[in-house]
């Protein structure tokens, strides 16, 4: 593992040089992560395959993926639910639900091999959407502003929304699936969401006023907010697993009680530090999942998890979100534009392994090569293809 860790590192120090010139040639972050992640994998596959089961390498995952939430839930813009409130609510709470059902549906034909658990598990790992791999997409200008600040919402909430329901069907699929039942599940599962919805509210909201409240009487440095916004993630995950909570919901509704209570001018500045943070997690997944793919195609990807991988990256997101806005005040093009623009990135990444660590059998291998596929298939489709595509829409509307 020491050569990925030098691998990684001289990468990422190469690609940062030279960021601005390679984003113009789209090639992002992702993309050359992904590919020196490939070459390293070549090395270290059977070292990687037996590292990803650990329990080190379950609690990492965890860990990025509560601070990636809280990051998310911090970042939307506009007020709570953007400067569209009613077509966010529309993507979020219609289309999202049609679409878990649509892949587990799609799932069912296509793996018929897998259980209802796994093809959920699934499901919650291929749905959200996260614009790392397309982040020019949100500054593109040729997108309408409106389409623009949905997608940064749904962005922003959806993988928290889906996180209760990951944890559920974990846990329907797990180690002990032949004694489990659906209500045993979900009797755990609700309980520690109650709990973690509590506990990472409290966190946010005690936090936010504190911060306000030294900051008006100048106890603080600009530094010392920074650090704040860094350990909050940390402080409602660890204190919503010592009351037996949800840690990724804690930190996900810490997010967003923290920015709806913090009144700062200054506010998207304090943001700087934890987001070159998150920014830093994301490249990490990316270099591993580059890795994780030589690792699933040296164990075999069939045509049907790559028809299925297909079908969740297109017909997955297009019909529940053209379906979810009808009769919105959004045109045909806001509406396609909105439906085809749903790349995925660090969520699929860190609920695939998260799933991987803990499944068993052909189950783990399943998983691992739906999410390789849906990720490396979404950088190709939303991060190469997608721009060119807007740029042609725009002239032939122009």
């Amino acid at each position: 593992m020491l050569i990925s860790l030098i691998a990684f590192s001289a990468v990422f120090a190469a690609w940062a040089l030279g960021a601005g010139r390679l984003e113009r040639a789209r090639l992002t972050a992702p993309i050359v992560l992904i590919v020196a992640g490939v070459a390293a994998g070549f090395t270290t596959s059977d070292a990687l395959a037996v590292a990803l089961n650990a329990d080190v390498a379950q609690h990492g995952a965890e860990i990025i993926l509560a601070v990636l939430l809280f990051v998310d839930a911090t970042d939307v813009r506009g007020g709570l639910f953007g400067r569209e409130p009613r077509a966010a609510l529309r993507v979020l709470l219609l289309a999202m639900p049609l679409s878990l059902g649509l892949s587990v549906l799609l799932g069912a034909w296509m793996l018929p091999e897998l259980s209802f658990a796994v093809l959920l598990v699934i499901a919650c790992a291929v749905v959200p959407t996260d614009f790392a791999p397309a982040a020019t997409i949100l500054r593109d200008a040729r997108v309408p502003e409106r389409v623009r600040n949905v997608l940064n919402v749904e962005a922003g909430y959806n993988d928290g929304i889906v996180a209760p329901v990951f944890i559920f069907a974990l846990a329907f699929a797990g180690d002990d699936v032949r004694t489990e039942t659906p209500l045993r599940a979900l009797g755990s599962a609700v309980p520690q969401a109650l709990t973690a919805i509590v506990v990472g509210g409290a966190v946010g909201a005690l936090l936010a006023l504190a911060i306000n409240g030294a900051t008006r009487r100048g106890w603080m440095t600009g530094q010392s907010v920074r650090m704040i916004l860094v350990t909050a993630p940390m402080l409602a995950y660890g204190l919503s697993l010592a009351f037996d909570g949800n840690g990724f919901v804690s930190a996900f509704v810490c997010g967003i009680t923290f920015h709806y209570l913090r009144h700062s001018p200054s506010w998207h500045e304090e943001l700087e530090f934890v987001d070159d943070i998150g920014f830093l997690l994301s490249a990490i997944m990316w270099f591993v999942v580059g890795a994780v793919a030589v690792l699933a195609v040296e164990r075999g990807v069939s045509w049907q998890t790559v028809v299925f991988c297909l079908l969740a990256l297109t017909l997955v997101r297009v019909v529940p979100v053209m379906l979810a806005m009808l009769r919105s005040r959004f045109s045909w093009r806001e509406r396609m534009m909105l439906a085809c623009l749903g790349p995925r990135g660090t969520s699929t990444i860190v609920f695939g392994l998260l799933a991987y660590n803990v499944l068993d059998g052909a189950d783990e291998h399943d998983v691992l090569a739906v999410m390789v596929v849906v990720v490396l298939g979404s950088v190709v489709i939303h991060g190469l293809i997608a721009p060119s595509a807007a740029a042609r829409w725009s002239r032939t509307e122009n």
